[in-house]
């Protein structure tokens, strides 16, 4: 197997020494020369894994042509923001039939688009698969236990890749809900800067519980009436992601929301994909007519209408009501 990974920033770089260590000839694309020098001759990447040791098999190439020409499958694994350029970018050099697994969680910015809505623009005749669920780059890297979810339209393709994909340490389930794979890796980045800010403020453990239960219903909500099936919304890719994500600094939505509550200056911080994502969501539950506090609420505070203390406020003082509804 003949696998390239197109993008060398953590997750990346985890997820291709994963495949170097089972066998495959992995190829790493990154556009730094220096991360792509540090992988091939110290067997790290410092920039963004600093500490974990990589196999000697992996091979990092900054040539895209060579590298996509050679893959019988592809890991795409770039922001959600830039990943319409990098799918024209390989389009002249992807051969007919080589499956694109598309590990990005996030909107599109100008169009509202989940990635493989984006992908399958740009490249209609590319059999798609997207991959999400609860890992932190570090854990994966470092070869701790971890689970996530593989979705494809078609059932055959998302159970054999899933038998390609998966690892020792690193298991894989199949599932046909693309859609609900997306929208809750995507949804999770806005209730994590939420959960960030909660804990940022100081407010204690029972309020960032309260938070992620409820932050949940809005992402059931959402999701079900974008298409998504509930069932994918409380799995791995949903509800196991949430937890994650709003549990530790390692993330970088959660960070960024720590940032906002403990009333930092953010910017000089690294954004993340939730700060693109908030607004579009809060939109999409707009149109959708779904009851959406939270994800309004973050939005808002992105875009200063709100500080964290007038959001906690008017959370705190909505109108009681049946749990359920």
């Amino acid at each position: 197997m003949r696998l390239t990974v197109i993008g060398g920033g953590a997750w990346g770089t985890a997820l291709a020494s994963v495949y170097a260590r089972k066998g495959f000839a992995t190829t790493l694309y990154a556009r730094d020369e220096a991360t792509a020098e540090s992988v091939n001759e110290a067997h790290e990447n410092p920039r963004y894994l600093p500490g974990i040791a990589l196999p000697d098999a992996l091979r990092a190439s900054t040539v895209l042509s060579i590298s996509v020409e050679s893959a019988d499958l592809i890991l795409l694994v770039v922001p959600a923001q830039t990943l319409r350029a990098v799918a024209c970018d390989i389009r002249p050099f992807l051969e007919p039939g080589v499956p694109l697994v598309l590990c990005a969680k996030g909107i599109e910015r100008e169009t509202g688009l989940f990635a493989s809505h984006v992908v399958a623009q740009e490249l209609p005749e590319a059999p798609l698969a997207v991959l999400s669920g609860p890992s932190f780059a570090q854990d994966v890297a470092a070869g701790l236990p971890t689970a996530v979810t593989l979705a494809a339209e078609e059932g055959d393709l998302a159970e054999e890749l899933s038998r390609t994909l998966s690892a020792d340490t690193f298991r894989i389930y199949a599932s046909t809900d693309m859609l609900g794979v997306e929208a809750g890796g995507a949804l999770k980045n806005v209730l994590a800067l939420a959960a960030g800010a909660v804990s940022g403020r100081g407010l204690g453990a029972s309020a960032l519980a309260a938070l992620v239960t409820r932050g949940l219903s809005e992402l059931r909500r959402l999701g079900e009436a974008l298409g998504a099936r509930p069932e994918t919304l409380t799995g791995l890719s949903g509800l196991g992601d949430l937890v994650l994500t709003c549990s530790s600094a390692q993330s970088r939505n959660f960070a960024y929301g720590q940032a906002l509550g403990r009333g930092e200056d953010v910017s000089g911080l690294k954004l993340a994909e939730g700060v693109h994502s908030a607004a579009i969501a809060a939109r999409l539950a707009r149109e959708k007519d779904i009851e959406a506090p939270i994800v309004q609420t973050v939005a808002a505070i992105l875009e200063g209408r709100l500080s964290v203390d007038e959001a906690i406020g008017r959370l705190m003082a909505r109108p009681l009501k049946r749990e359920e509804d």
